[in-house]
């Protein structure tokens, strides 16, 4: 796991590892030609994509679709990130115990969304990152963070006044 297979034996352990990219809004069409725009994205691994999102409820906000056809986004496309030899029993407790570290209550569109998601299993999968310009628009506004609203530098999910832990189940 983390190292990136270079032979090419072909065993069915063996996958290719890719980002799928997805248009948040149709401004995108103009802006991509110049490195910006508001994408979402997810890791495809074993024939599944995966993506991660915000909730109001501190379990994991990361969710599992057919690749290429994340709901409510619009494809763009894919870029293939490396191969990697892992089992999918194996990656599948991977990707559980990502999910562990992304619940959905601590989503934030500037420092933890879904393209540092994708980047964080990019990186410990392939050791590759996903290129600059799926979250170009979130390192900005970090760097900037002191020009954004209020709403946009603190949390964007909130607890509902109603929602109570559940014990002793």
């Amino acid at each position: 796991m983390g190292a990136e297979k270079t032979s090419t034996s072909g065993s069915d352990s063996e996958t290719q590892v890719a980002l799928n990219v997805y248009d948040l809004t149709p401004i995108n069409n103009y802006t991509y030609w110049f490195g910006f725009g508001i994408f979402h994205s997810g890791i495809e691994v074993h024939g599944k994509e995966y993506g991660f999102g915000a909730h109001d409820f501190p379990v994991s906000g990361v969710f599992e679709v057919e690749p290429r056809s994340c709901p409510g986004f619009i494809y763009r496309c894919s870029v293939p990130l490396g191969r990697i030899d892992m089992p999918p029993s194996d990656f599948r407790t991977f990707i559980e115990n990502m999910a562990s570290e992304y619940h959905g209550d601590t989503y934030h569109l500037i420092s933890k969304n879904c393209n540092h998601f994708t980047n964080d299993v990019s990186q410990r999968l392939t050791g590759r990152r996903i290129p600059g310009w799926v979250n170009r628009l979130a390192h900005l506004g970090a760097l900037c963070s002191c020009l954004l609203p209020e709403s946009l530098q603190v949390t964007t999910v909130k607890q509902l006044p109603e929602y109570h832990e559940c014990s002793g189940i």
